[in-house]
């Protein structure tokens, strides 16, 4: 990446809503301040606030959110206001939108739901960020908040520590996501080469079935199959709850799904819902560690 490519204090970013709707404004307020304390412009596009249903506008409004920011060539950077569900409805007749291609290369900060566009625009002329939306941003820990600015503004990054089940070492074009939304991504042309790469998996509010039930489909899709690493972040809120039907806990199912792949995988390590949520960049070379735990970015 090209140091003119990072961000700077000074430039414009653009509150954009593809997915839920906003449930309330303070924590949003907040995050917009925190990115405005470090010096950059931030701007509301219009119908950010809108609400469809759960959806934070039609599919048509939304879309126009996102043209609106890609169209603007002194527009840096795309920061997503929440995630919740809405995101994959867009690229169902997904056209980009037609821009001046001497625009310099734009941001997309986001995850959860946000996943669904971090994969399709990482393959696109964007750098896309797996990491706090602004409704989420004023929660984080103060080290994370620097994380993300320092990956933005092209500053290294320290590795994340998290639980080794061993495998060896892996190298590999990092793709971080949320796993149900990921899930939904196989099978259509939005789902990205996988092959080589390092996954980055959280979740959060999905039993341990509805886990098992995913993570069987990525093996039987032969996916799993083709990548060097899995890295594991938060899986929060994934108790049996009332079903409970003797169930697996989901570090029983990440286990069982996973440790017969016979590659490295890191478990528990910082980031995902509900919890400090430590920034990614997407489809950037990673060192992955099974042996010591260790996760590391190599070149952002």
């Amino acid at each position: 990446m090209l140091n003119q490519n990072y961000l700077k204090p000074g430039d414009l970013l653009q509150v954009v809503s593809p997915s839920g709707c906003l449930r309330e404004l303070d924590g949003l307020q907040k995050g917009i301040e925190i990115w405005r304390s470090h010096g950059y412009k931030v701007e509301l596009i219009p119908n950010y606030d809108k609400q469809w249903g759960y959806l934070a506008g039609t599919d048509e409004s939304r879309y126009s959110q996102l043209a609106t920011a890609i169209n603007n060539e002194n527009c840096r950077g795309l920061l997503c206001s929440r995630g919740g569900y809405g995101a994959t409805r867009l690229l169902e007749n997904w056209q980009y939108p037609n821009h001046d291609s001497s625009f310099p290369p734009k941001w997309l900060i986001g995850f959860s739901d946000i996943t669904a566009l971090l994969w399709t625009f990482s393959q696109m002329d964007f750098f896309c960020v797996h990491g706090p939306l602004l409704a989420t941003l004023s929660a984080e820990p103060e080290w994370s908040i620097q994380r993300l600015f320092d990956l933005v503004e092209g500053r290294p990054l320290e590795p994340l520590k998290g639980n080794g089940w061993g495998g060896g070492q892996a190298k590999g074009s990092l793709m971080p996501a949320n796993l149900t939304v990921a899930s939904h991504l196989l099978g259509t042309k939005y789902q990205p080469d996988l092959s080589g790469t390092i996954l980055a998996l959280e979740d959060v509010n999905e039993p341990p079935y509805c886990i098992d039930r995913m993570l069987t489909q990525w093996r039987m899709a032969g996916v799993l199959q083709q990548i060097k690493g899995i890295a594991l972040g938060r899986f929060s809120d994934c108790s049996p709850g009332r079903m409970n039907l003797t169930e697996f806990t989901v570090e029983e199912v990440l286990r069982d799904r996973l440790s017969d792949l016979n590659i490295p995988i890191v478990s528990e390590l910082p980031f995902g819902h509900d919890g400090p949520n430590a920034a990614l960049p997407v489809g950037v070379e990673a060192n992955l560690d099974g042996d010591r735990g260790i996760l590391e970015i190599i070149a952002n």
